[in-house]
């Protein structure tokens, strides 16, 4: 037996330190390879990260709620003598790298496979935790006898009492997301909170914000929205107006692809504005840890299903804290939905690099005209903030009028 030490390790875009969140082990406790022991908080998500080892944990050498910088030891476990194994992030032993010599026929194991408990995915283990499911409770479905999230949700409806729901929904008017804070409360402002105040602060000073706005009768998306609830192709899937106003932005690009494109700095002084070939879609969700703004990779690519799928994976992962750093860069347009929140709209701000973001408000039932006389609607109020170095009035508005267009009257 060797003791080893597990250092934090940079789990990418460049973190340099963070905040240790929750252990999920205690002295004393056998670990084997690839468990979760413990979550950190990095400037950009909270990361659930792996033991490398397996063995007895002897030590927890950094308390909750210290930051540390990456490197730091911050585990001790009881091993057996052999090369630990490091599970999906860049920590390297020191001194020389060997490297295998790659043989025919399959390669040997180079970790025992964890065994016992139940089987699932980090994003299902992490939705789980958010519904306060146990997942020894649960009956496994998926191909390899792991847990799925369709398996959480089923449970969640049957243990449910009528009409209520303990799931998560991007278009509920909860705020669940929230954190709650507490009268003479002093809030550090640290990791993910600071990230975000930083970011909305360079976007202020960078890019001149201009911001339109259209009211729209959403009166068809609401009943696309039932409609495609009710289908056979749709059912486990959540569908929402956010997934029609998601797919409206996606159409509305085609035409205004301007406003999916970032503006670059260049060393010599001057700039050149780079159109984005593809769409990653951030979705503003109010976590408990604050704002965090994941993206959809490539949505211009998906069907209607695929992005209903996409955003509600995501957004749930926010929720629970389980985003890794990457799931936070790259995004190239954005859309928040302040009508969760019970509000008609308002002015956001760009995430720094995006030419765009689109604030869909809550839909309220307004007196509206039709056909030269009056009726009751539900009514939806778009805001749209671009960088007008980027977008000038005529794309920023074209494309708004689009996305009301296509609201008004979407394609199923």
């Amino acid at each position: 037996m060797s003791t080893q030490e597990f250092a934090l390790p940079d789990v990418g875009e460049g973190l340099t330190e963070a905040e240790i969140v929750r252990w999920r082990v205690t002295v004393g406790d056998e670990v084997s390879v690839n468990q979760a022991i413990v979550d950190i908080e990095t400037a950009k998500a909270v990361v659930e990260l792996p033991s490398p080892f397996a063995g007895t944990v002897s030590g927890l050498l950094v308390s909750e709620g210290t930051v540390v910088p990456v490197g730091t030891p911050i585990l001790a476990v009881e091993v057996r003598d052999r090369e630990p194994v490091l599970i999906g992030y860049g920590v390297a032993h020191e001194g020389t790298r060997r490297r295998r010599l790659r043989t025919a026929g399959p390669a040997p194991a180079e970790a025992p496979a964890v065994t016992g408990g139940p089987r699932a995915k980090p994003p299902v283990r992490a939705l789980a935790r958010t519904l306060g499911i146990d997942l020894a409770t649960v009956t496994p479905t998926g191909p390899h006898g792991d847990i799925t999230r369709e398996d959480l949700q089923r449970m969640s409806t049957t243990r449910d009492t009528p009409g209520s729901s303990s799931t998560v929904s991007i278009a509920q008017s909860a705020t669940s997301g929230v954190p709650a804070i507490r009268l003479g409360e002093v809030i550090p402002v640290r990791g993910v909170r600071r990230a975000m105040a930083e970011a909305m602060v360079r976007s202020m000073e960078q890019a001149p914000h201009v911001t339109e706005w259209v009211d729209v009768d959403v009166s068809r998306t609401v009943e696309l929205v039932e409609r495609l609830r009710g289908r056979a192709d749709f059912e486990g899937v959540r569908v929402t107006p956010l997934t029609i106003v998601a797919a409206a932005i996606v159409r509305s690009l085609r035409r205004t692809p301007i406003v999916n494109a970032t503006w670059h700095d260049l060393p010599d002084g001057s700039a050149e504005i780079e159109v984005h070939r593809h769409v990653n879609l951030g979705i503003a969700v109010a976590s408990p840890r604050g704002l965090v703004v994941p993206h959809v990779p490539g949505v211009d690519r998906m069907s209607l299903r695929q992005l209903a799928e996409a955003i509600t994976e995501v957004t749930e992962r926010a929720r629970a804290g389980t985003l890794v750093p990457a799931d936070s860069v790259g995004g190239t347009i954005t859309l928040t939905n302040v009508g969760v929140f019970g509000v008609d709209g308002g002015t956001p701000i760009l995430n720094p690099g995006e030419a765009a973001i689109l604030a869909m408000g809550r839909i309220l039932d307004r007196a509206w005209v039709v056909n030269g006389g009056l009726a009751v609607r539900p009514v939806m109020e778009l805001t749209l903030s671009f960088d007008h170095r980027i977008v000038d009035g005529a794309a920023g508005s074209t494309f708004l009028a689009d996305v009301a267009a296509f609201l008004h009257d979407p394609v199923d």
